[in-house]
């Protein structure tokens, strides 16, 4: 029920949510509920991205050390399943599906053609795409916390509004002091709502742009593993 005249003014945010109807409870539970998604997807992708980046940056340091495309997998299959493991596995499974020297243009050798070097840097294009997609789950939840989370508050502002205005007409004064409480009580779901939507649009926008680095690390990634097996002498 809204305030009512003759009750005590609320003092504090904390009053002002004790004293919103219902509807505008259930409407600020489910901001709270929006805003626990969206800090835990920013908190568990700033870990995840930390993990990769550090590890693409280490893998590419160590690629320049290794004169072996084996060799490079045993290192970035030291701490386990990772998007980089991933990468490399796919290279290896590719060449031993491939028998090298299948058009004029490789030599006797065996060395990979130039149509063969090309299917293989689709292949590596196409693991790094499916790469960035899993790094990116998720984050397009936060675009749309970002967006929704305002209209979610302004509705459960129209709500308090109709509540004060019905409260008013029940007992029938229409003073500032009458009204400013129960309009006060509105306006909390749309600053709730606020909250919960900016942290979720900052988030959105600087893990996409965190994610596109990324993918470029996979596409240096993928071009490292292609130089790596030229030194080799497959290419």
């Amino acid at each position: 029920m809204i305030l009512q005249i003759g009750q005590a003014v609320p003092s504090s945010l904390t009053e002002l949510v004790l004293h919103t109807t219902p509807a505008a409870k259930g409407v600020l539970v489910l901001l709270l509920v929006l805003s626990f998604v969206s800090w835990a997807i920013m908190f568990l992708k700033w870990r995840e991205y930390r993990r990769v980046t550090s590890a693409g940056l280490e893998y590419t340091e160590a690629f320049s050390r290794v004169a072996a495309l084996d060799e490079a997998g045993r290192i970035v299959h030291q701490t386990g399943d990772n998007s980089y493991s991933r990468i490399v596995d796919r290279a290896t499974q590719f060449l031993a599906q491939t028998t090298p020297g299948l058009s004029p243009t490789a030599d006797r050798a065996g060395r990979l053609s130039v149509s063969q070097v090309e299917a293989l840097r689709m292949v590596l294009d196409a693991q790094a795409g499916a790469e960035r997609d899993r790094l990116g789950r998720f984050i397009p939840a936060l675009a749309v916390i970002g967006s929704a989370s305002p209209l979610i508050g302004l509705f459960g502002t129209v709500l308090g509004i109709i509540g004060a205005f019905l409260g008013l007409a029940r007992e029938g004064s229409g003073n500032i002091g009458a009204v400013a409480p129960g309009i006060a009580e509105a306006l909390v779901a749309t600053a709730v709502a606020l909250a919960v939507a900016i942290p979720a649009v900052f988030g959105y926008n600087i893990f996409a742009s965190r994610l596109n680095r990324i993918e470029s690390m996979f596409e240096g990634f993928s071009s490292e593993i292609i130089a790596l097996m030229v030194h080799e002498g497959r290419i």
